[in-house]
């Protein structure tokens, strides 16, 4: 199911405090909230370690989402086995992993979940899963939490005729609430993840109010990127002029949180890797309250992020790529050294510039983006390098008049992690519609 947490999240980025306008008689700001577990620390700086690891124990799914990156359904024919599993797990704690997301497919199905999970968090690593909530019942939800697990996170993608049909699912929409709502009542902490895209982009301010409802704490958006079966949907992928829009809705909806804020756990709005890049909501949208003022500083994988797929392939993250990034196997070389020798695996600990393209070769923030998300740029184009889903980009070219639109050149071969290929198209800006006269 690497619809969500894709880009391996960037939360270790800390943030600025929002502004919260005075209520009643005086302001009452947002307390901090406590660092997150995969907060980058002075060591991390100092040495690339797997704190945040992303990790598909299983491709097989309850659901048929059509926008699923990984293609997922049945399990794969060499899925690790419940030692190789626990051995996995044992070997995390000693690379410096703080945090593990258990991701699918559907991870509960995992028959042996629990056991994973136990080894984690046993280790002292905070485990949270990430789901599609079709079957997260309050027993099920009981038991991981004994387990010890900590959060959920459940993928909520708009109202429910726009959520089903991209989930490919009648009822999923009700049934991911209520799996919210099971996860809340027994003390697990709740987040949400929604991709955007063609089908949700005006839907946003209606997803967040709901979400508010239901208690969700952090509520983490992303785009939805041609992978998997979304690159056989190519007319629901959102046109890359469009993110200016989407971007100043998601920041007012920040700011309309933060002013409404009451006490309690406030609502936070985290963009995701492919959200961006150094517009005026920079600082709103990669925040957490309390912290230091942050901005995009380019792709984390394989810095402090690290993805594993089900059969023990590993990945800088756990959204890019199969074929083009897988960085070695579990059943045939140690973790630790994967994740340091492996080319794949380090590739942004070793790149430079020279890499760039098309627009963001010349961008005058190319040293510190670096092209933003690379399994978003890669598997839209081709290679890495250039990246037409960028707030300052989308802004430049308007100045020109122009703008860029995606064809569809190559399709995905049907694959696991699969990608085509489209091709950049600038397009003069469209005329102003002239106000007309009311009739008389």
């Amino acid at each position: 199911m690497i619809d969500e947490d894709g880009g391996a999240t960037q939360a270790r980025r800390e943030a600025a405090t929002p502004v919260i306008p005075p209520v009643g008689d005086a302001p009452r700001p947002i307390p901090p909230l406590p660092g997150p577990v995969r907060g980058q620390k002075i060591g991390d700086y100092m040495q690339s370690r797997p704190v945040y690891v992303v990790w598909e124990i299983t491709m097989k799914c309850d659901q048929p989402c059509q926008h699923c990156g990984s293609r997922a359904g049945h399990s794969r024919p060499t899925e690790l086995s419940t030692e190789e599993a626990r051995r996995v797990a044992a070997s995390l704690a000693p690379l410096g992993t703080r945090e593990v997301v258990l991701i699918g497919g559907e991870a509960y199905l995992r028959t042996d979940v629990h056991e994973i999970i136990e080894v984690l968090a046993k280790s002292g690593i905070r485990v949270i899963m990430q789901t599609g909530g079709r079957n997260l019942s309050l027993e099920r939800a009981t038991s991981l939490r004994d387990a010890g697990l900590s959060a959920v996170g459940v993928s909520i993608d708009g109202p429910a005729m726009v959520h089903d049909r991209l989930r490919g699912n009648l009822g999923s929409h009700r049934a991911a609430i209520q799996a919210l709502d099971n996860a809340a009542s027994v003390g697990l902490a709740v987040t949400s993840n929604t991709q955007i895209n063609r089908l949700n982009h005006d839907k946003l301010r209606e997803t967040a109010a709901e979400l508010r409802r239901h208690k969700v704490q952090s509520w983490q958006v992303q785009l939805t990127t041609p992978m998997g079966r979304a690159a056989d949907r190519p007319e629901w992928i959102l046109e890359p002029w469009r993110v200016v829009d989407v971007i100043d809705t998601l920041a007012d909806i920040q700011k309309q949180a933060a002013a409404e804020y009451r006490g309690g756990i406030p609502f936070n709005v985290f963009a995701n890797n492919n959200v961006g890049y150094f517009g005026p909501h920079e600082q709103i949208l990669r925040s957490r309250p309390g912290g230091p003022e942050a901005h995009w500083r380019g792709c984390q994988a394989g810095m402090q992020s690290m993805g594993i797929e089900s059969d023990g392939t590993v990945k800088a993250c756990p959204s890019l790529p199969t074929s083009p990034y897988a960085g070695g196997n579990v059943l045939d070389l140690p973790l630790e050294q994967i994740w340091q020798e492996s080319p794949e695996v380090r590739f942004t600990r070793d790149r430079d510039t020279s890499e760039l393209w098309g627009f963001c070769k010349t961008c005058y923030y190319a040293d510190v983006c670096r092209a933003g998300c690379s399994w978003t740029a890669h598997v839209t184009l081709g290679k890495r390098g250039n990246n037409p889903f960028c707030y300052h980009r989308v802004i430049q070219l308007r100045k020109k008049g122009v703008r860029e639109t995606l064809v569809q050149k190559e399709r995905a071969p049907n694959e696991p992690y699969d990608y085509g290929r489209f091709e950049i198209v600038e397009e003069p800006l469209p005329a102003p519609v002239a106000d007309v006269p009311a009739a008389e």
